[in-house]
């Protein structure tokens, strides 16, 4: 039998939070944006969010 837990960033606030967090420690490439890969790695595989997490909290910033 599989439970169901609740997930670190299952409400897009908290992903989105998480975001800029990880975003404000990040130089700025050109013109002030900077590399999604930077944000996104970190997010999927190191702090396990899911790719539905990761847009949700993109949509929320």
């Amino acid at each position: 039998m599989k439970r169901v837990t609740e997930r670190a960033f299952a409400y897009p606030e908290v992903a989105a939070r998480h975001l800029v967090q990880m975003a404000s420690g990040i130089g700025p490439v050109q013109d002030g944006r900077a590399h999604i890969e930077k944000l996104n790695y970190p997010f999927v595989y190191t702090l396990k969010g899911s790719g539905a997490e990761f847009a949700a909290g993109m949509r929320c910033g």
